[in-house]
């Protein structure tokens, strides 16, 4: 040890080994590595009955090819160390439930990560991703996927295999565009997506049945107002939104379809020039915009001639261009 209390390599070999025959469960190394020590002994392969291991805030830069040999981990805490990336062998974890990887240097993950079938919690978040692998649609099991602060510019369509998924946070990245298959997340319950560069979201957004939050404030950091334009029809199909926040946006008008989110009760809306509700009708909150939407499509739908009686006109219209188109060609 340290003056501060640190340990040194040759002491962390010597708590591994009294660690490893003692068997026991839990390991935490937080904060306890002397500030010079990059690297871990291969002997922490010997982990073999550790269940959750703590080698958060270190300086750790790389893990041993060893890591493999802690089968009964469930829980690796790896936060804000110096991680530039990961060994194959980390996919031979199959037993882990969480990782949190947040604040370090990484840019891309393992080919054998999508082993990690039982995987349900996964931060990535404040690292160096430009995308993820293809094989983040293998982690079936996730339920959150917090990979914000990046650099990604989409995701992969395999992240709609993620089907467990309940939590997805991308704020703070370059995202242009959600994937179609974004749709397929049924179990979706919080998607926050601020500070990206999103110009449009896919109808099958409407799919998020049990969608709650979605947050959508300023996607496009710049002098320029955010792209995003216009939510789509589908959104009515959110029955469950609580929350929804699209500030900073240039949406004008709210479409129809929103009259149906009755469990709306947070509606964010700040520097977005909306004009169908007016901004008078937004301060009054979530529910009076909802409202203000029943009532809007009511109105028209009472003033509007009936769909019947434009039909028959339209066709009317054919037959009549049909019949003179017949009788010109019969002159000729």
């Amino acid at each position: 040890e340290d003056g501060s209390g640190k340990l040194d390599l040759m002491k962390i070999a010597t708590l591994i080994e009294s660690t490893a025959k003692m068997g026991a469960i839990v390991l935490d190394l937080k904060a306890k590595l002397m500030d010079q020590i990059e690297w871990l002994p291969v002997s922490i392969g010997k982990l073999n009955s550790v269940t959750e291991l703590d080698l958060s805030e270190n300086r750790i830069m790389a893990l041993p090819p060893s890591i493999n040999g802690l089968q009964a981990l469930t829980k690796l805490d790896l936060h804000s160390n110096q991680l530039i990336n990961l060994p194959d062998g980390i996919g031979e974890l199959v037993n882990l439930l969480e990782l949190d990887l947040h604040a370090n240097r990484l840019s891309s993950l393992p080919a054998s990560f999508g082993n990690l079938k039982n995987l349900m919690n996964l931060d990535l978040s404040s690292n160096n991703f430009t995308h993820l692998p293809d094989t983040i649609g293998n982690l079936t099991s996730l339920k959150r996927l917090i990979v914000e602060t990046n650099e990604l510019e989409e995701l992969p369509y395999t992240i709609g295999n993620c089907s467990s998924l309940s939590v997805l946070r991308l704020d703070f990245n370059r995202i242009k565009a959600l994937p179609e298959a974004i749709g397929k997340l049924e179990c979706l319950e919080i998607l926050t997506a601020h500070y990206n560069r999103i110009k449009g979201l896919p109808t099958t957004m409407g799919n998020l049945s049990n969608l709650k939050s979605l947050i959508l404030r300023k996607l496009k950091v710049g002098k320029n107002f955010a792209d995003l334009r216009a939510l789509p029809r589908s959104i009515g199909n959110l029955e469950m939104l609580e929350e929804l926040d699209i500030s900073d946006n240039q949406i004008r008008v709210l479409p129809d379809s929103f009259r149906f989110l009755s469990k709306l009760r947070v509606l964010h809306a700040d520097e977005t020039p909306l004009e169908v509700p007016s901004r008078e009708v937004i301060k009054l909150g979530a529910k009076a915009v909802v409202q203000f939407m029943v009532d809007l499509v009511a109105n028209r739908d009472t003033k509007s001639p009936s769909p019947k009686k434009k039909k028959s006109f339209y066709f009317g219209f054919r037959s009549i261009f049909r019949r003179s188109r017949t009788a010109s060609t019969e002159n000729m």
